[in-house]
């Protein structure tokens, strides 16, 4: 069995490598999009969640927290009464920043000497983070324009201390870079599967395939390995370059982004084989992978924050299995992820895996008939 699956695995690199413009598909444009989002993307910030603690009972720090309140751009989501609250706060993504305001803040301002904010930011989204610190600069300008033409100082009062988390620099790069490893896996790996069935049945060696000794499970085993492995090259090499030509910290742990990866291609590879087993032609084959990958790449996070989603839509990124590989492959990346810290990823995506392949191998059969 084995070796009849590996002979067919085998065929199947053999027709890819064989054929200069599937060549091209698995080398160039990966290589390029991964320059071009690498050096040149970049995302815009719609609102912003925050959480206050404040250890001040003063006017001023009243009338601070007025200006965020007030402001369209900014929405509260927490109160918090210790510093142990804030750490789960920003981790789990419930708040974009803390605004933390210390016991002498009033009383500073009142002895017209420099009174400290501290604003805690989640820096994973490097251009989310640094939109976010503007607006917060903009609100504490009106703020000391206001004290300092009350009180007739000279200088604004207030000073602002900045921390970001997960990315101290608030490089762009080390936001989007991790999300490119989902990506161009999801690319390339929709591609191999996706115009695989579809190949043969234009090629006219479909009908060959079926009276050889292997059964239907060892020729959709043998179509999904090759999708699994090139996907696999194709992170990897990705996630190299990432750590070594731009920089990006690789803080976590390498067996829970693998784990990540291989369910992860098992879903993509049962999403494509889903694809091609419908698909009389490459073509059909083709526009069947973008009709896909399109909304695949919207609804996962990766160019547009989900909670900026309509609700309906924010329900639909469940069935998108890039969404929680995005997290994960971030999480390792920036925040030094475990695979006890990603469970509630995994199982998620080994169940869209499971459906998909499952989907897969009842339409392969379907379709043989």
């Amino acid at each position: 069995m084995l070796a009849r699956i590996w002979a067919l695995v085998i065929k199947e690199f053999l027709a890819i490598l064989r054929d200069k413009k599937s060549r091209l598909v698995l080398i160039g444009p990966p290589l390029i999009q991964l320059l071009v989002f690498g050096y040149a993307a970049t995302f815009d910030l719609n609102h912003i969640p925050y959480a206050v603690y404040n250890q001040d009972t003063g006017s001023a720090s009243r009338e601070l927290l007025g200006d965020f309140q007030g402001s369209h751009a900014f929405r509260q989501v927490a109160v918090l009464h210790s510093t142990g609250q804030i750490a789960p706060l920003i981790e789990q993504g419930k708040a974009l920043l803390v605004l933390q305001i210390g016991p002498n803040f009033t009383a500073d301002l009142l002895r017209h000497q420099q009174a400290p904010l501290q604003v805690i930011i989640d820096g994973r989204n490097s251009n989310t983070a640094t939109l976010a610190l503007n607006y917060v600069n903009s609100v504490l300008l009106s703020f000391d324009n206001r004290w300092a033409a009350a009180q007739q100082w000279g200088r604004p009062p207030a000073q602002l201390v900045v921390r970001a988390w997960f990315n101290p620099n608030l490089l762009s790069r080390w936001f989007i870079v991790p999300g490119i490893v989902a990506l161009l896996t999801l690319v390339v790996t929709l591609l191999v599967t996706g115009l695989s069935v579809a190949r043969e049945r234009e090629q006219g060696t479909f009908d060959q395939l079926l009276v050889t000794p292997l059964t239907p499970g060892e020729i959709l085993l043998g179509k999904a390995l090759p999708g699994i492995i090139i996907g696999a090259l194709e992170a990897a090499f990705i996630s190299l370059v990432a750590v070594f030509w731009f920089q990006v910290p690789l803080l976590g742990s390498i067996p829970a982004l693998a784990l990540g990866l291989l369910l992860f291609l098992l879903a993509a590879v049962g999403i494509g084989l889903m694809i091609s087993s419908l698909s009389l032609t490459q073509q059909q084959g083709l526009l069947g992978v973008f009709l896909f990958l399109v909304p695949a790449i919207i609804l996962s996070g990766f160019a547009t924050p989900i909670a900026n989603m309509p609700p309906l839509v924010q329900d639909l990124t469940y069935l998108n299995p890039m969404r929680y590989f995005l997290v994960i492959v971030r999480g390792v990346f920036l925040e030094g992820d475990n695979i006890s810290l990603l469970w509630n990823q995994y199982w998620p995506l080994a169940l869209i895996a499971l459906a998909s392949m499952a989907a897969a191998s009842w339409l392969f059969r379907h379709r043989m008939h």
